[in-house]
């Protein structure tokens, strides 16, 4: 792919005389198409990984908080539009039904962590129950899904 051969004969310093030319392989690589191959990879990767996320719109609401770390196994998501819909994923689920569909859920995890959308516009109490469904369900770790950049409540403004 890159290697030539590379004629190291003398400068023609005598005349007369020809001196036998060796032939030798060169010794450097040709990384051009690896390169050209790495740029490809890298534009593929950036238009993929935004169409990876699985999320249905929602308004949430600012604050300060650090974002959790990563798990192994993808984290189940609980969405409260602002109409008052719940969505496992992006399923809708009747409320009713709600506490049956996570238990059958739970069962099949390793993991009790899942994460709480909702819009800002939705009730503390809706929330609030939602909150209880997923504890009935068998979910005891709940993270709240909020978006930085919000206020930060202290004294310093920061």
């Amino acid at each position: 792919m890159g290697a030539g051969v590379q004629s190291g004969g003398g400068g023609g310093r005598r005349r007369g005389r020809r001196r036998r030319q060796t032939m030798r392989p060169m010794a450097e690589i040709n990384v051009t198409p690896f390169v050209d191959v790495m740029l490809v990879l890298l534009i593929v990767f950036m238009v993929a990984a935004p169409l990876m996320t699985v999320g249905v719109p929602v308004e949430l609401p600012k604050t300060a908080a650090n974002p959790l770390p990563g798990e192994q196994e993808e984290p189940l998501s609980v969405t409260i539009l602002a109409d008052g819909t719940v969505q496992i994923m992006t399923t809708d689920t009747p409320r009713a039904e709600l506490i049956t569909r996570l238990r059958a859920i739970a069962e099949e995890r390793t993991s009790s962590r899942v994460y709480l959308r909702s819009d800002g516009a939705v009730p503390y109490r809706d929330v609030m129950e939602v909150m209880g469904a997923l504890n009935a369900g068998g979910f005891s770790d709940v993270g709240l899904v909020t978006d930085v950049g919000g206020p930060t409540l202290d004294a310093d403004g920061q």
